[in-house]
């Protein structure tokens, strides 16, 4: 599930770009690590960034650890060695936010 604008901006990356991350989350979906990955639990436990490293730098915040679905929260060009403090906080309010929707689903 893409949630937040997640889908649009992945949309507006370079097509090779989609198409690894695409290839990415299928492997996930078939509960594969992607080849580039690292935990980001700075966001919230269990978030996982995906890495893409073609014509730039492209990341992919996710969380897999429910058993419903695979949760996109944010996805963005990385421009600086760090991540940058928006991108960060978006990832975590999508992230409340689900636990939020997920509450009030039970």
């Amino acid at each position: 599930m893409w949630l937040g604008d997640s889908r649009e901006r992945t949309r507006r990356f370079p097509a090779d770009v989609r198409r690894e991350i695409g290839h990415q989350l299928g492997l996930v979906q078939l509960g594969h690590p992607a080849d580039d990955w690292k935990s980001f639990g700075e966001i919230g436990p269990g978030t996982i960034e995906i890495r893409v490293h073609i014509g730039g730098e492209y990341r992919l915040l996710y969380v897999a650890k429910f058993e419903e679905a695979i949760y996109v929260l944010h996805t963005f060009r990385k421009k600086t060695r760090k991540t940058s403090a928006p991108d960060v906080e978006l990832g975590r309010k999508r992230y409340r936010d689900l636990l939020e929707w997920r509450r009030e689903c039970e």
